[in-house]
């Protein structure tokens, strides 16, 4: 008797462990890239089972290890595909023109304001994926700013004048061609041959991004203006996943991805930037192979000239676009956090 009650005690305590374990199917950003490798690949495997003591594992694989691209990552999430995507929030502007207020161009020159406007939009951030993607967003963490990358004699931003240019997004797209570029679609993984076979003459991405990718091999000149914004990856989870979980583990797998994920690839994001700077141009301390990159300061004029166009033309044609209220949402929050205001019709 004391053994049968023993075998379904045992069942019982089983059973209870299995209906509150959840292992998830995450596919996460590009692979080869330092977000990946140093954040979200630990996150993963080993910090969110650790602070669940295993009740909340993951399968990870990225979107670049399946084949797909990054643009589908939100689209294949919504419809029940996986259970949370992390990429780029701009690969998603196809299926919301809204997104693009996200991640603006010259607003933020350094991760502490880049986290405030990022901040200050997520109220629209979760309105879209709720309502797009049928998606809650558990995190924003940014790449480093989208820098320029030519294979070209650059001086200044006048340069990139009539210059054919990979932009990161379709906001940084919109700002090139207002500063008189062309802007030209080509994904991540095929820009060095573009530039190597002068399908393009420079491209935007994030100084780390391209060190890691090998772009000092097919570029000479690094521009280090945030001409394409922070590129900041979205973390998300399918909205019918999160809801089938208790409160207690929505509660945890929240709080854990703000700790664990979130915050600390926003405290490293500024000085990421200068050691990345470093090592592509071979000027100052770089931890590993350093490169000879000519180093190409936008001045305070260039800036200045950039970030006009933005308000005056490039910030007011996303409003149009994105209709609805969404010009006036941005203005009550992304602009009245960094001082930046459309000029609405």
């Amino acid at each position: 008797m004391n053994y049968a009650k023993g075998l379904l005690t045992t069942a019982l305590t089983l059973t209870c462990v299995g209906a509150q374990a959840e292992e998830l199917s995450v596919v996460g950003s590009w692979s080869g890239l330092p977000l990946h490798k140093e954040y979200e690949k630990p996150f993963w495997d080993e910090k969110m089972p650790t602070a669940s003591d295993g009740g909340i594992t993951a399968i990870l694989t990225t979107h670049d290890q399946m084949g797909i691209k990054g643009g589908d990552v939100f689209r294949m999430l919504g419809d029940g595909v996986f259970d949370v995507g992390m990429t780029v929030a701009d690969y998603a502007v196809a299926d919301s023109a809204a997104l693009e207020g996200l991640d603006v161009p010259l607003i933020a020159t350094d991760a502490t304001a880049a986290k405030v406007m990022v901040d200050a939009a997520r109220p629209m951030i979760d309105d879209i994926y709720a309502d797009v993607f049928n998606a809650k967003v558990l995190g924003v963490a940014p790449y480093p700013p989208q820098v320029v990358f030519c294979n070209a004699e650059v001086a200044s931003l006048e340069d990139l004048k009539g210059l054919k240019i990979r932009a990161s997004g379709r906001m940084t797209g919109k700002l090139l061609e207002a500063l008189g570029a062309e802007a030209v679609s080509i994904s991540f993984g095929e820009v060095p041959g573009a530039l190597q076979k002068g399908v393009v003459d420079c491209a935007v991405t994030g100084a780390g991004s391209g060190y890691s990718a090998g772009w000092w091999e097919v570029s000479s000149h690094l521009m280090p203006v945030p001409l394409g914004g922070w590129d900041p990856v979205v973390t998300a989870i399918n909205l019918d996943k999160w809801n089938s979980l208790t409160a207690e583990q929505q509660s945890l797998l929240q709080a854990t991805v703000t700790a664990e994920l979130e915050a600390p690839a926003w405290e490293t994001a500024q000085n990421a930037l200068a050691t990345d700077v470093a090592c592509l141009t071979g000027e100052g301390e770089c931890p590993g192979d350093k490169h000879s990159m000519t180093l190409v300061p936008a001045t305070d004029a260039d800036v200045e000239t950039a970030r006009r166009i933005l308000v005056s033309d490039v910030l007011p044609d996303w409003a149009e676009r994105a209709g609805g209220d969404w010009g006036q949402r941005w203005n009550a929050s992304v602009g009245v956090a960094t001082g930046v205001q459309i000029p609405l019709q």
